[in-house]
């Protein structure tokens, strides 16, 4: 079984959110579609895009999704999957003024408190 307690440290050259959140939005605003990233079409294509994710591992066993990111095909849908979902994620937030990393601290300690440890 993999060990998920410690995540894997972040590429010193990975882009912070505020970064990515602003690319999106001028990679967005290069092709005028801001029109079409009203927060109910984010949420529709956020939904799409897990869906996409979840496709790759529908008919697993949990053995074999342990494994996904030993192929290097599977590796490369996951990945890219896991992106989308991420980039619509950001997308979203920014339309609504969610600052992600503050409303994921803020949801882990009610959490906390909702389920505390034995």
């Amino acid at each position: 079984m993999t060990d998920h307690s410690d995540p894997p440290a972040a590429s010193p050259a990975a882009p912070g959110l505020p970064e990515l959140q602003r690319r999106l939005a001028r990679f967005a605003a290069a092709r005028n579609w801001q029109p079409y990233h009203t927060p109910k079409n984010l949420a529709s294509a956020l939904s799409v895009e897990a869906a996409e994710l979840v496709e790759i591992f529908q008919w697993l066993t949990p053995e074999e999704s342990a494994r996904v990111m030993d192929d290097p095909g599977t590796a490369h849908r996951v990945t890219d999957e896991v992106a989308d979902v991420l980039a619509y994620l950001l997308q979203l937030c920014e339309v609504l003024g969610i600052d992600p990393l503050a409303a994921l601290a803020a949801k882990i300690e009610r959490n906390e408190h909702r389920f505390p440890a034995p």
